[in-house]
């Protein structure tokens, strides 16, 4: 005698006669975007994350080299520190402001023409001559404009010719017929250092409007100047806020503009934490001026992005 057979399962008809659709199967966690992230994550904590703990528990000790540095909660230190070096960060913003400005100004030209006027062959040469600067060393840029605005070069020929070093005194902005060691000189570094971080990202926000908008305003009989107004700038201004803040944040913390091409009276914010550093060995201070100077960036940028409207873009 045979045992019987089980039955095979029968599935469930509904009363309209369609048979049922099979029960899904809930998807399995994937966890390979976060294995692709991990190292990224770890190097934030091993060189961005740790520093930061270090930098703030050495603001908060006293003591000297000799003796040893102990964590007291000093936090006087920072007031200490804002006091004797403010006029320090008035000149960090004021020249990377006007750095900024200036970076905008020769910037958004040229990225324009790449954009719209240039070119396709032509293109991708003129953007390798933008970034070419990045192939030699920052130091040695800033020493070749040393050389450039020394008291007996052709710049300074010129701007005499011109009598432009007579309004640049007025302004403060040189010291008789000189442009070395002078603000001018700084801010002229300055711009000219970061001018590819300003020029990259609005060539990119501009390459990716879509032409037919600058014919449908030549269409609806808008001008050159009014298109530009309404349809260009607009559109492009996340990459105006991106390259002003590329531009800016750096340039406020930058020394080497000020310590090459300026006095003692144009040093940044940066010639003092590099003096406190390295030269007086007061490491509390140094720590102190750097949290400092990352607080007001981190306020003035939230401020400006809030301004710009561009917070969910950038």
């Amino acid at each position: 005698m045979t045992a019987a057979t089980p039955a095979a399962p029968t599935r469930a008809i509904p009363p309209d006669g369609t048979p049922a659709a099979p029960a899904e199967r809930k998807p399995k966690r994937k966890l390979t975007p976060y294995w692709l992230l991990l190292p990224g994550i770890a190097w934030l904590v091993v060189f961005f994350a740790v520093p930061m703990v270090y930098q703030a528990s050495t603001s908060l000790q006293t003591g000297s080299l000799e003796e040893g540095f102990k964590v007291t909660w000093h936090l006087s230190t920072y007031w200490d520190a804002l006091v004797e070096y403010k006029w320090h960060f008035v000149r960090s913003f004021s020249y990377a402001g006007v750095a900024t400005v200036l970076c905008l100004a020769v910037g958004y030209p040229l990225a324009y023409t790449i954009a719209f006027k240039a070119n396709k062959r032509w293109r991708n040469v003129i953007l390798i001559l933008v970034i070419a600067p990045f192939f030699t060393s920052f130091l040695i840029r800033t020493l070749a404009w040393k050389t450039i605005l020394s008291d007996g070069g052709p710049v300074v020929g010129a701007l005499n010719a011109l009598h432009v070093l007579d309004l640049t005194n007025l302004v403060g902005l040189t010291d008789g017929d000189r442009v070395l060691a002078t603000p001018l000189a700084v801010v002229c570094g300055l711009t000219y250092n970061f001018l590819p971080f300003m020029i990259l990202p609005l060539y990119t926000s501009l390459e990716r409007i879509d032409p037919r908008l600058h014919e449908a305003a030549g269409d609806l009989y808008a001008r050159p100047f009014t298109t530009f107004r309404k349809v260009t700038f607009p559109i492009s201004l996340p990459g105006v806020v991106a390259g002003t803040l590329l531009t800016f944040i750096p340039a406020s913390g930058d020394y080497i503009n000020a310590q090459l091409l300026g006095s003692p009276s144009e040093q940044m914010v940066g010639n003092g934490i590099q003096k406190q550093f390295l030269n007086v060995l007061d490491y509390p201070t140094a720590a102190a001026l750097s949290f400092i100077l990352m607080a007001l960036i981190l306020g003035m940028v939230t401020v400006y992005m809030r301004k710009a409207g561009t917070e969910e873009l950038v």
